[in-house]
C-alpha cells in the first residue's frame, strides 16, 4: 500500500513540474471579421459521373443559408469566397449475394475545397482531400437505397463539413490534411526594386 501512495506522490509531482514560462496560446479559430458575406462557386468536376457539380455546389449554398452566419452573395460581393473541385467519385460494391450480384455498395466523394480572402486575394484554409464515405444496400433490399439517394446524403455530409469549416473555424478540420492556418497579419508588401548606383 505505501508503494503505491509513493507512485501516487511520485506521478503527481512529475506533472505538476515542467517550465512554468510555457504557456498555452491556440491558434485563431474564426474567420476575419472583415468577412461578412460568403460566395460559393460552382464546383469543378474532374470525376467522369456528370452534373456532379451542380448538386454539391446548390447544397453547399443551401447550406450555408440555413446556418445564417454569414450572408451568401455574388461572387463580386463577398469577401469570402469557398473554391471547390471534385476529384474522385468511387462506388464499389463490397458484399455480393449467391448469384453474385451485389447487395451492399460504398461510394466514396473526395473534394479539394478552399476558402478565398478577396480582400488580401488568399486562401484562408485550404482541404486538398475533404472526403465522404457512405455504405448502402442496394435499392431491391428492405432499407436499400439507389446510388442517386446516395450521392444526395453524400452532398448532405459534405456541404455540413464546409460550411463548419467556414463557421465553426480553422479548429474543425475534417479532413486528411494539414491544417493551414495564416496568420492574422496581412501579408507582407513586395519588396521596393532596387536602386541603381
Amino acid at each position: 500500500m505505501k508503494k503505491l501512495l509513493l507512485i501516487a506522490a511520485v506521478l503527481g509531482l512529475a506533472a505538476c513540474g515542467g517550465s512554468s514560462d510555457i504557456i498555452y496560446k491556440p491558434a485563431a479559430q474564426k474567420l476575419p471579421q472583415y468577412i461578412k458575406r460568403i460566395a460559393v462557386r460552382p464546383f469543378a468536376n474532374k470525376t467522369q459521373q456528370f452534373g456532379l457539380e451542380e448538386k454539391i455546389t446548390l447544397k453547399v449554398v443551401d447550406e450555408f443559408l440555413k446556418n445564417g452566419e454569414y450572408t451568401v452573395s455574388p461572387d463580386n460581393a463577398a469577401q469570402g469566397v469557398v473554391v471547390g473541385e471534385i476529384s474522385h467519385y468511387i462506388l464499389t460494391p463490397v458484399q455480393y449475394d449467391v448469384n453474385m450480384v451485389p447487395t451492399l455498395y460504398k461510394l466514396n466523394v473526395i473534394a479539394a475545397v478552399r476558402l478565398l480572402d478577396k480582400e488580401y486575394n488568399r486562401y484562408l484554409w485550404e482541404e486538398p482531400a475533404l472526403q465522404v464515405t457512405k455504405m448502402y444496400s442496394a435499392a431491391n433490399l428492405p432499407g436499400g437505397m439507389t446510388e442517386e439517394q446516395a450521392r444526395e446524403a453524400l452532398w448532405e455530409i459534405l456541404s455540413k463539413d464546409i460550411v463548419l469549416r467556414t463557421v465553426q473555424g480553422f479548429g474543425s478540420v475534417s479532413s486528411t490534411s494539414s491544417k493551414k492556418v495564416p496568420s492574422n497579419e496581412p501579408p507582407p508588401a513586395p519588396a521596393p526594386a532596387p536602386t541603381a548606383p
